[in-house]
C-alpha cells in the first residue's frame, strides 16, 4: 500500500485525484502500476486501477490476471470493480472507503455479488487514515468558498 500512496502522491502533479494502484503476481511482485490519468490524458477511463490492470495484463500477456492482487488507495468506482472482475484478480486490498462512489460495499458490492463468475476476497481499510488525509487535503483545496 506505500507503494500505492505514492503513485496517489504523484497524480497531484497533474492536478488529479490522489488514487494510486499496483498489480502484485504471485510472488509479491508489482506487474503493474497506476495512478489517476484523467486530467493529464483526458480520459475518463483514467483511473488508477485500470492503468494499473492494463499494465500488468501486458506484463503477463494475457488478459487474465488469476492469482493477482491489486491494491488501491481508495475502494474502486463500479467500472473498476467491474474490470477486476473482468480481469479475474484474486484479490483486492483498498485503502478508504468511498462513500460517495464506492463499489465494493459502501454504495454497491460488485466484486461480491453472487451473479457473478468470479468474485475476488476483499481487504479494506489498509493504511486508510493516510489515503483519507491525501484525499481530504485535495479536495479542500478545490472547493470554492
Amino acid at each position: 500500500m506505500a507503494e500505492a500512496l505514492l503513485l496517489a502522491e504523484s497524480a497531484l502533479a497533474d492536478d488529479d485525484v490522489p488514487v494510486g494502484a499496483i498489480v502484485l503476481d504471485a510472488t509479491g511482485t508489482i506487474i503493474g502500476r497506476g495512478r489517476n490519468t484523467r486530467e493529464r490524458d483526458g480520459d475518463p477511463m483514467g483511473h488508477a486501477e485500470i492503468v494499473a490492470i492494463r499494465e500488468a495484463a501486458a506484463a503477463r500477456g494475457g488478459w487474465r490476471l488469476e492469482g493477482c492482487t491489486l491494491v488501491v488507495t481508495l475502494e474502486p468506482c463500479t467500472m473498476c470493480a467491474g474490470a477486476m472482475v473482468s480481469a479475474r484478480l484474486e484479490r483486492l486490498v483498498f485503502g478508504a472507503f468511498d462513500d460517495k462512489a464506492g463499489a465494493v460495499g459502501s454504495l454497491w458490492d460488485v466484486v461480491r455479488d453472487r451473479r457473478l463468475n468470479h468474485r475476488p476476497q476483499v481487504v479494506s481499510g489498509v493504511l486508510a487514515e493516510q489515503s483519507t488525509a491525501m484525499l481530504q487535503r485535495f479536495f479542500a483545496s478545490h472547493r470554492k468558498e
